[in-house]
């Protein structure tokens, strides 16, 4: 079975300080949040940026800071900017991140009732938009997939021409509004890829570990991070990001995966390095 590929999730752009602590605002914090994640093993950082306040934001000027300050301390690091951002921001100011070449992104596959009045509007002439800006600047999308039919439009989309292969998949599993995360859920999602794709999943809340074991038992990856999940058991705030990580290394030990560095992840998905 293929090394297992860690991604941490280190901050997103919901969860804040007053849900715990060692969620990093500032471009020290993460810094830190990031050299500890893949010091524990993680090999790519899926990145939001905050302002120092903790405000979500696309701003290119402030993820080229975060970007330096974590390459500074882990160089061979896989960064993985984020290009959702938050809700109500344009598509254009979603892109920023993409301006910088980052070697790999995210592309968000389809729209998602958050709660309330608050929708993820990712509709199909977005996708295209999006995928169109980032194959042009060579950066490597992970096709981020809320359920079933998010995975749909990207097959729908590969069959236009617009999604390239190789293809890599992120489930995010039990966000309010989208597919949950139950054991049935993800073995419907998995069975239906084809079957050269590669695919990670990112559990939140009290999915994280459950769906991260399923994962790593069935030949995928894994995402965890305080971005998706503040708990290292129920009711147990996580002491930061490196602690989540490392309860994943041990479920990969359980189940006899190794941990892929960076460049063994590059070479699993298909990365050229810019």
């Amino acid at each position: 079975m293929e090394k297992l590929i860690i991604t941490a999730a280190i901050c997103g752009a919901e969860v804040m300080k007053v849900h715990n602590e060692y969620v990093p605002y500032t471009i020290a914090e993460i810094q830190s949040e990031a050299y500890k994640a893949y010091i524990a093993g993680a090999s790519i950082i899926h990145l939001h940026v905050r302002e120092d306040d903790g405000t979500p934001t696309q701003n290119k000027v402030r993820f080229e800071k975060a970007i330096k300050a974590i390459k500074e301390v882990c160089p061979d690091v896989i960064i993985q900017p984020s290009t959702g951002g938050a809700v109500g921001m344009t598509n254009d100011e979603r892109l920023q991140p993409t301006e910088l070449y980052p070697e790999m992104c995210t592309l968000d596959c389809g729209s998602v009732n958050f709660g309330g009045d608050e929708v993820f509007i990712n509709t199909e002439n977005d996708i295209i938009y999006f995928a169109e800006k980032i194959y042009e600047k060579g950066i490597f999308p992970e096709l981020e997939c809320f359920g079933k039919m998010h995975v749909d439009q990207v097959l729908n989309l590969y069959k236009k021409g617009i999604i390239k292969e190789p293809m890599h998949f992120s489930f995010v599993l039990g966000v309010n509004g989208g597919q949950s995360g139950t054991e049935r859920d993800f073995i419907f999602l998995k069975e239906s890829l084809p079957n050269n794709a590669t695919y990670s999943v990112a559990g939140i809340g009290k999915f994280e570990f459950s769906l991260a074991e399923l994962a790593i038992i069935h030949g995928g990856h894994v995402r965890v991070g305080l971005e998706d999940n503040i708990y290292i058991s129920k009711g147990v705030l996580a002491n930061g990001n490196e602690e989540l990580v490392l309860k994943v290394v041990e479920l990969a030990k359980t189940h006899k995966r190794e941990i892929a560095t960076p460049e063994e992840a590059r070479k699993i998905l298909g990365i050229k390095r810019p």
